[in-house]
């Protein structure tokens, strides 16, 4: 199989136009007409990922996010995006990634955590010019109100998330629940326009937890957390479109980020 035909698929539920123009989306290493006979998912490409990929004879890994994000001005292997990417032209590995272009497409990464959180009859928090399902964020409902701190559980157990960092409780209760994966800030203010009661999203900094004013509640899962859903994103559009296509599920994909507790 070429990779044009693997790129065409995921392409068709994640149009490249719809990345945002810092990103770098897209095939990375490779050309379209090489053949590769096994994917490997992962959230980025890592030395540990890059051995998952040899070892198990996975000749594309595709990720969600780019390991390029800025012009590369050498290759000496002096730190993991140089190590990579020599590696993988070395090795004939095919690297793609398919980045805010999945974030903000109909049903992307925003959907897909929050439908894995029970959340339900969900809109868009802010559509782009692209349709009114596109978009970043999305905001709906759970079928019964659930005491805020169990949901903050709830929200660990669906991610597997170590910790939630979260403001001030701003309601006893949750109903409506906002959700933007990744780094989703940006987004405070449109979630609590929406009347969300929390809003679950990383990234955010001292003063974004200050933000609501008592409004909602803002949960930060962790930006790996959030994102994980990316692998199973692109394991469904792949393994029930190519069926005869070997796609594997990268098990050294990790968060970068360590946590101590007392």
């Amino acid at each position: 199989m070429t990779i044009k035909e693997i790129t065409d698929l995921i392409e068709a539920f994640a149009p490249l136009a719809l990345q945002e123009s810092y990103d770098n989306s897209g095939l990375i290493v490779g050309r379209p007409d090489d053949q590769v006979h096994k994917a490997l998912l992962a959230v980025d490409v890592t030395d540990e990922v890059m051995d998952e990929a040899e070892s198990e004879g996975c000749d594309i890994i595709i990720t969600h996010h780019p390991i390029i994000f800025h012009p590369l001005k050498r290759f000496n292997s002096a730190n993991q995006v140089e190590r990579c990417v020599e590696r993988a032209i070395r090795r004939g590995i095919a690297l793609y990634a398919c980045h805010t272009n999945l974030d903000s497409t109909a049903e992307g990464m925003s959907w897909r955590l929050a439908t894995m959180l029970g959340v339900k009859t969900l809109e868009v928090l802010q559509p782009t010019a692209a349709g009114e399902q596109s978009g970043f964020g999305v905001v709906g409902e759970i079928e019964e109100p659930m005491p805020t701190e169990e949901f903050m559980h709830h929200l660990m157990e669906v991610t597997g998330a170590e910790v939630v960092r979260h403001s001030d409780i701003a309601t006893p209760t949750v109903s409506r629940v906002a959700v933007c994966t990744g780094s989703g800030a940006f987004l405070i203010g449109e979630a609590r326009k929406a009347g969300a009661d929390i809003y679950v999203t990383a990234d955010l900094k001292y003063n974004d937890f200050m933000a609501p004013d008592g409004a909602l509640t803002v949960a930060d899962i962790g930006h790996f957390e959030s994102e994980y859903c990316a692998i199973e994103i692109l394991f469904d559009i792949l393994s029930k479109n190519f069926l005869t296509f070997a796609v594997r599920k990268s098990e050294c994909s990790r968060n970068p980020i360590n946590y101590l507790t007392k």
